[in-house]
């Protein structure tokens, strides 16, 4: 097998348009998750079992469903009622919400995390209850979890080319448009392997590093 670099070259244009999309796609996946797993988790620890019982079935059945069936879901059943997204939003609200169910549970053990005395102390301060969440328990329970939300972020990556099933040209799908046009697989492909393991091995060090700062 011969590698040809003028195929790398020809590819790298592409590459960079996929690399684009798919840190677009990581980025927003990732607040959505990041905010709508802490209003999961908030809504969980409500003394209301007709908000809690809901909650909980509805992101059990997210949680335990599998990710590419949600895309082809939002992708291709919406527009059957009339709501109807691009390709790219599709994507970014199927991995947030799909992960916002695991991040859920990763506040859910940050907040349950937080010593006994400090729930204590703001009672007897007679603080708010949106005070003593704020200014008191998320602080804390956020702190502890931010290791465990970045490795969540890491998994994204790893999902983002699951999106080419919906049309959507991340680096996996440009590789693949790629190589159907041009009948080479070898170096684009290797390109993008490469590129996964430039971005996430460096991301999982930074992380182990942010986990021992955070935990001394």
């Amino acid at each position: 097998m011969k590698w040809d670099w003028s195929a790398v070259g020809d590819f790298m244009p592409h590459f960079w348009d996929g690399l684009l999309v798919t840190l677009q796609a990581l980025a927003l996946g990732s607040l959505i998750s990041f905010a709508l797993g802490l209003v999961w988790a908030l809504l969980m620890r409500t003394p209301t079992r007709w908000v809690r019982w809901p909650v909980g079935v509805v992101t059990e059945f997210i949680r335990n469903t599998p990710l590419l069936v949600q895309l082809f879901f939002l992708f291709y059943v919406l527009p059957e009622w009339n709501i109807t997204f691009s390709a790219l939003t599709t994507g970014v609200v199927a991995i947030g919400l799909h992960y916002s169910t695991y991040t859920m549970q990763v506040y859910r053990a940050g907040i349950e995390g937080v010593p006994p005395g400090q729930w204590e102390a703001a009672t007897a301060l007679s603080l708010p209850v949106r005070r003593t969440w704020t200014a008191v328990i998320l602080p804390q329970a956020i702190r502890r979890v931010v290791p465990a939300l970045g490795n969540y972020v890491i998994s994204m990556l790893k999902d983002t080319p699951l999106l080419m099933a919906i049309t959507v040209l991340d680096m996996l799908g440009e590789a693949r448009l790629y190589s159907q046009q041009h009948f080479q697989f070898t170096e684009p492909l290797t390109v993008i392997g490469v590129a996964f393991i430039l971005i996430s091995y460096p991301a999982s060090l930074l992380l182990r590093a942010l986990e021992r700062r955070l935990v001394r």
